[in-house]
């Protein structure tokens, strides 16, 4: 049993590392569309850069380092958040890439409306722009999908073992 457990939360954590990928990208693409004033540090960014503040690490890390530090965040809550969800979505009777898109939809709502806001690391999603929320909303829709779609392969290889 502990087995199956540290086998679903490795396949969730590498899936979750694969499918922020495409998040990033679709992020970064989606990011060029906004109208130019909204086109400040994107959320992940952001949060990093009020956490770097609230600690008093802000002073001591330059441009490169930030961005760094931005993209190990990113991407280890990808793959954290991820390595949560297989457990779960074994259990679920539906297609894990819809159960993915739910998933990635309830992370954006738990990140963005109540543990980022609580926190008082980044402002609640409801004071953002809309077009900001569209964007952040999606790509959390393929990030979810994605993570579906590559648990779904990792079933399948490991099945052919």
């Amino acid at each position: 049993m502990r087995r199956e457990i540290a086998r679903d939360l490795g396949a969730g954590a590498i899936a979750g590392l694969i499918a922020t990928v495409p998040m990033t990208v679709a992020m970064l693409l989606m990011h060029r569309r906004l109208p130019w004033q909204q086109r400040y540090a994107l959320p992940p960014r952001e949060i990093v850069a009020s956490i770097a503040e609230k600690t008093g690490a802000r002073k001591h890390v330059d441009n490169e380092e930030e961005r760094g530090a931005t993209l190990v965040a990113h991407f280890g809550y990808g793959t954290a958040t991820g390595a949560v969800f297989e457990p779960i979505a074994r259990e679920l009777p539906v297609p894990r890439v819809l159960s993915g898109i739910g998933y990635g939809l309830a992370v954006w709502a738990v990140s963005y409306l109540g543990l980022l806001p609580a926190l008082n690391i980044l402002k609640p999603a409801t004071k953002h722009p809309a077009e900001r929320n569209v964007l952040m909303i999606s790509t959390h829709v393929v990030w979810g999908a994605t993570l579906g779609l590559t648990l779904d392969a990792l079933s399948e290889e490991d099945a052919r073992r």
